[in-house]
C-alpha cells in the first residue's frame, strides 16, 4: 500500500466510532502541533493550529499570521458517523437459551451486510461521575441469517429482515447471567453498574484491505465518511504556505440520522467557531458577515460509483469510476449544494492538484440523498460545493473505494485550502 492508504487504514482502524474518530483527529492534530481548547475558554485566534472536540464531532482552525478582518474563511465539511446498529439503553436479552443484543438501526445501514460479520461494540460509556470512556470490544457478537433450509421461499420472494425481529446479535448460549454492557464496560476498566449511560455501535472487525487484479481497490468500512475526514485531516497535517484566510476543519458527528445535533451541520458549533474566531480578531458583527461572504465550503462526502450489475439505476450519461477521480455532486432540487460559483471553484481546485474529476448526477427517477452540504450553507449563506470519493456499496458494513481517488480527494482539499483564488 501507499503511505496515503496505509494511513488510511490505520485511520480507520482507530475510529470504530464517532467518538473514537474525533479523539484520532485531535490526538494526530496534537502531534502536529495544534492547540486542544475548551470551549468554555476565552477564544484563541492567535496564529497556528487550534481545535475542540464536542462529542463525536471536532472543530479544527488555523490562524496564519497577518489574519484580519478582511480575511476569508477556507472551511471543508465531512462527519464522522456511519450508518450502525446501536445497543439499547437496556441491551441484555435473553431468550430460547440464547442471550442476544437489545439494538436500534442507526442512519440507513445495508442490513443484509451485517448478516454473518463477527462484530465488536464500540463508543462511549458514561460513569457514575460523569467521566467519559471511550470503549472497544474485539469480536463478540454476530447476527446469525436464517439457513435456506428453513427459508425455502428467500431464493424466489429474496431476503426480507425485520428491524427489531431479525437483527439482534448473538453473544453468548446458555449463560443467562452473560451482560453485554459488562462486557463492553470492561474494556474501560469498569463493570455494568458502574455506566450510567452509554453510546454504542457494532462495528465490523474485518481490517481495511488493498485488493483487486491490479490492487487498486480499498475495501473497508466506514468509508461513508471517513474518507473525508481523512483526506481533510490529511491536508492539515502537510499544509505548504498558505494565504491570510483562515483554514478550518470541520468533521460533525450525526449526518447520518440527519444531523439536528448539538455536534451535528444544523446545530450551531460550525457558526460558534467562525463567530468566535472573527470575533477575537477583532470584527464587529457587521464585520463578521463580510468575512462570511467571503467564505467558500467543500462539503466533502461520499458519492456513488456506476454500479456494474445495475447500470440502469445510474444517470446514463454521467457515470463516474472507481480511480478516474474525486466526484462533483450536483442535484437541481438541492440535495447537494453545488451551483456553477462553486463548480468554478472546484475545478480551480482539481486544476491546482493536477487531478481529474467526475460528475455525478442521480438518475432523475432515483432520488438522491444529501449531505451536511445544503445544511451549512443555509446555516450560514456561505458559497458551498459538495464533493467526494465514488464508491461502490455504499451504507454496507464494508464498502469499496479506489486507491487512486483517495489520494486524490487530499490533494484537491489541500488546493483548496492554499492555492486557489475564492
Amino acid at each position: 500500500m501507499t503511505d496515503f492508504i496505509a494511513d488510511l487504514a490505520d485511520f480507520i482502524t482507530a475510529s470504530p466510532s464517532s467518538y473514537h474518530a474525533a479523539d484520532e483527529i485531535g490526538r494526530r492534530l496534537s502531534e502536529a502541533g495544534f492547540t486542544r481548547h475548551s470551549e468554555s475558554d476565552a477564544w484563541d485566534a492567535s496564529p497556528g493550529g487550534h481545535y475542540l472536540i464536542r462529542d463525536g464531532a471536532l472543530m479544527a482552525w488555523v490562524v496564519p499570521e497577518g489574519a484580519d478582518t478582511s480575511s476569508a474563511f477556507r472551511i471543508v465539511g465531512t462527519h464522522t458517523d456511519s450508518p450502525s446498529i446501536k445497543l439499547k439503553p437496556i441491551p441484555a436479552i435473553s431468550r430460547h437459551g440464547w442471550q442476544s443484543v437489545g439494538v436500534e438501526i442507526y442512519g440507513g445501514p445495508l442490513l443484509n451486510s451485517w448478516l454473518d460479520r463477527d462484530l465488536a461494540f464500540a463508543g462511549r460509556v458514561v460513569d457514575a461521575d460523569g467521566a467519559v470512556h471511550l470503549v472497544r470490544t474485539g469480536p463478540v457478537a454476530r447476527i446469525p441469517q436464517l439457513a435456506i433450509h428453513l427459508d425455502r421461499q428467500i431464493s424466489a420472494d429474496g431476503l426480507k429482515l425485520d428491524k427489531q425481529q431479525h437483527t439482534a446479535p448473538i453473544y453468548a448460549v446458555g449463560d443467562e447471567d452473560a451482560d453485554i454492557l459488562d462486557v463492553v464496560a470492561r474494556t474501560a476498566g469498569l463493570r455494568a453498574s458502574d455506566v450510567t449511560g452509554h453510546d454504542i455501535y457494532a462495528i465490523d472487525t474485518q481490517p481495511p484491505a488493498v485488493i483487486g487484479a491490479n490492487e487498486d481497490l480499498f475495501a473497508a468500512g466506514r468509508l461513508d465518511n471517513l474518507s473525508s475526514t481523512h483526506a481533510a485531516l490529511w491536508a492539515l497535517e502537510h499544509l505548504a504556505d498558505h494565504t491570510r484566510d483562515i483554514l478550518v476543519f470541520a468533521a460533525f458527528d450525526h449526518e447520518e440520522v440527519g444531523s439536528a445535533t448539538r455536534s451535528g451541520a444544523a446545530g450551531p458549533i460550525l457558526a460558534d467557531v467562525l463567530t468566535r474566531t472573527a470575533a477575537a480578531l477583532g470584527a464587529s458583527s457587521d464585520e463578521t458577515a463580510a468575512i462570511l461572504t467571503r467564505s467558500a465550503l467543500l462539503s466533502v462526502d461520499a458519492g456513488h460509483a456506476v454500479h456494474p450489475n445495475y447500470a440502469d439505476r445510474h444517470d446514463p450519461d454521467n457515470r463516474p469510476l472507481l480511480n478516474a477521480g474525486p466526484v462533483l455532486k450536483v442535484n437541481s432540487q438541492q440535495r447537494y449544494a453545488t451551483d456553477a460559483i462553486g463548480i468554478s471553484m472546484w475545478q480551480r481546485a482539481v486544476a491546482a492538484a493536477g487531478i481529474d474529476s467526475q460528475v455525478f448526477v442521480s438518475n432523475n427517477a432515483m432520488p438522491c440523498g444529501s449531505t451536511i452540504g445544503p445544511i451549512s450553507a443555509t446555516r450560514l449563506g456561505l458559497t458551498t460545493v459538495d464533493v467526494g470519493v465514488p464508491l461502490l456499496s455504499m451504507h454496507s458494513a464494508r464498502e469499496l473505494a479506489g486507491t487512486k481517488d483517495l489520494p486524490a480527494l487530499a490533494s484537491a482539499i489541500s488546493a483548496f485550502y492554499t492555492t486557489i483564488e475564492l
